[in-house]
């Protein structure tokens, strides 16, 4: 059975290009008997997974992966686990820079945000005499409704 091939000359500047590309790949490949090849970015594993369930063999011209072949499948596979690998490195990092800064006082978080308490009361004794809706109260104080409400109950107003 002869296999079509999909090629791109140029890169893919975001990843929704990408999705939308790929689908469509896919969608083509649903549709023909001919296996398609889809060429030049490597996919994500999830995606190859997906492709080859429906018979479609991926290529990557940048990487130089196949994998229709064993040897393509296997390094798609390793190259997974490295990403996964160091992203699991950065993560771990990241806590422990950021446990190391909260014990030097350097890392305290997000700073809550300034609030005129009285202007607030004022405007909570509105909303809970029913003068005014808590929506009302809300865009008075240019809150959103997280921070509105937060803040009745932090106060205990």
């Amino acid at each position: 059975m002869a296999k079509k091939k999909i090629t791109t000359k140029k890169k893919e500047s975001t990843i929704e290009k990408n999705k939308a590309r790929n689908a469509m790949m896919l969608n083509d490949a649903e549709l023909s008997d001919v296996p398609v090849e889809l060429c030049y970015n490597l996919f994500l594993l999830r995606q190859t997974e997906r492709g080859n369930s429906k018979g479609v063999d991926f290529v990557s011209l940048k990487e130089s992966i196949d994998t229709s072949t064993p040897q393509g499948k296997f390094m798609l596979t390793v190259f997974g686990a490295m990403a996964e690998l160091e992203r699991e490195s950065i993560l771990e990092r990241q806590k422990e820079g950021i446990a190391i800064a909260k014990e030097a006082g350097l890392y305290k978080g997000k700073q809550k945000m300034k609030i005129d308490r009285e202007r607030f009361e004022a405007v909570v004794r509105e909303w809970r005499a029913d003068t005014i809706t808590a929506v009302e109260a809300m865009k008075k104080l240019d809150l959103k409704p997280n921070t509105f409400y937060r803040r009745v109950k932090e106060w205990g107003l």
